[in-house]
């Protein structure tokens, strides 16, 4: 029986939460004898220690068998690293299939470099759509999207864009959602972060806020605004902002913010994910922590004008504020005096994505 080799790509922080259970599972039915076999590449689109090998550590992910280390970059530069990199490895070893997952640049990367290499790409996460071409992410979507042969989905949303676009439904796998898989496998091991007792932090008494989007942390005078406009709206109460290395670079242009927003360093997973389950709410400018504070029941408010997971505003606990600071009072008002609304957790967002993934793939590699 010939063993395929799989190729799992990961680059930055977002992928490595969804990468995680995909191994698990390889593992295990490897185990139970199946003949799939994986190589684990990771790009080193983040390579700061915050930003992806704490992830690695907490999340028990392997060490990689290949490290491009593309570094940091424009989005060209690491674009064009990334794929030379890559396909150095597959003509030195050429695998069954190039497994990528979200929409960072590594996926985008990877998956141009196996097309042309006639080496099938499946997309995990695949479908997803903002519809804001403005967004790096979307245009990395669009074009992995493009060239997919197969595409796992997390939500009936993203399977009808993909039918909208004309992908045939035996293409098409609605498995559920592997980064909730990670925060189901992890819920008990959460921990607090060092500075939760200094900062006195109460549960259910402070909010989450990250901040990383150009339109709201690359202006500074915006960004200021923003930053007291949540500190009034959440009436005083300690803002944890665990700060990413592009907010970082803003701040420092700031000449004050308010006390009591509390800046923070990126944070490990099990840290940051113990901060977001006893938040009051969080205040974010991301997407996959929508989908966590879903699942964990916690208030969520989106500084953006558009999301690709409208799931979790239709049934979890997520709202779209937009960019305009003037809109958060009244958000956070609902908040305060009990009236946020009702939430429910999206279908198959079970912890079993990765196992129905790994099902798949077996029978789509014919093991």
């Amino acid at each position: 029986m010939t063993e395929p080799l799989i190729d799992i790509i990961a680059g930055a922080r977002p992928n490595f939460m969804k990468i995680a259970p995909i191994i698990r599972a390889l593992y295990s039915r490897r185990a139970a004898g199946s003949p799939l076999r994986y190589r684990l590449v990771h790009t080193g689109q983040h390579y700061d220690p915050k930003m992806s090998g704490d992830f690695f550590e907490q999340l028990g992910i392997p060490e990689p068998h290949v490290n491009l280390e593309v570094g940091s970059g424009t989005a060209a530069e690491q674009t064009a690293g990334i794929m030379l990199g890559y396909e150095k490895l597959l003509l030195r070893q050429r695998s069954a299939l190039c497994l990528v997952v979200g929409d960072v640049t590594s996926t985008m990367a990877c998956a141009i470099v196996a097309q042309k290499l006639c080496v099938p790409v499946a997309h995990v996460e695949g479908g997803i759509r903002s519809g804001d071409w403005g967004m790096p992410e979307e245009i990395n979507r669009m074009v992995t999207d493009a060239i997919t042969n197969w595409f796992f989905t997390t939500s009936e949303v993203a399977n009808a864009n993909l039918q909208r676009a004309g992908v045939a439904a035996e293409r098409m796998f609605f498995v559920g959602n592997t980064m909730i898989d990670t925060l189901l496998a992890n819920i008990g091991r959460l921990r607090p972060p060092d500075f939760v007792a200094s900062m006195g932090l109460q549960p259910g008494g402070y909010f989450v806020t990250t901040l990383h989007r150009p339109a709201n942390v690359d202006a500074s005078d915006g960004f200021a605004r923003l930053l007291h406009a949540i500190s009034a709206a959440t009436r005083g109460l300690p803002v944890v902002f665990p700060v990413h290395p592009r907010t970082a670079r803003t701040l420092r242009e700031l000449p004050s913010f308010p006390d009591s927003i509390r800046l923070v360093d990126p944070q490990p997973y099990l840290e940051f994910n113990w901060l977001v389950k006893h938040a009051k709410a969080v205040i974010t400018d991301s997407g996959g922590i929508t989908e966590e504070t879903t699942v964990m029941g916690v208030p969520c408010l989106t500084l953006r004008d558009n999301t690709e997971r409208p799931e979790t505003i239709t049934i979890g606990t997520n709202e779209l504020i937009g960019t305009d600071p003037a809109r958060l009072k009244p958000a956070l008002d609902r908040l305060f005096d009990g009236s946020w609304k009702k939430s429910g957790i999206p279908e198959l967002w079970d912890g079993h994505a990765a196992e129905r993934i790994v099902a798949a793939l077996e029978r789509l590699l014919e093991c």
